[in-house]
């Protein structure tokens, strides 16, 4: 089955909202509680499960226009859009080691998905 260049870019958007949305999960974790209130007045949780969801959502439809095998590697991409989010908005570290896993990630990604 041939997948169109429009349902690799929206997976690849799939990988960024979710991405996006542990970025929120990661900011939403300082006034996290397990209550009632400690969810559901949590804005950045609820917009992180909503960038989440939105994400899975058009996944979902993704699959229909083409095979799991060649998609679902392209998630992988959200674990680059995590580490750059990570570094640029919260400050972490990025040493060089994680530069050649992302280099990794994108050389493996290339293998699989040809």
């Amino acid at each position: 089955m041939k997948i169109d260049l429009i349902i690799i870019l929206i997976v690849l958007f799939c990988a960024l909202l979710g991405a996006t949305g542990q970025i929120f999960f990661k900011l939403a974790s300082e006034k996290f509680g397990f209550s009632i209130s400690g969810i559901f007045l949590n804005y950045k949780f609820l917009i992180g499960i909503t960038l989440y969801g939105l994400s899975a959502i058009l996944f979902v439809w993704s699959l229909r226009h083409g095979n799991l095998s060649v998609l679902y590697p392209l998630i992988a991409t959200s674990y680059i859009w995590v580490a750059l989010f990570a570094y640029f908005l919260l400050g972490e570290p990025f040493p060089w080691f994680k530069w050649i896993g992302i280099l990794m990630i994108i050389l493996g990604i290339g293998i699989v998905v040809r």
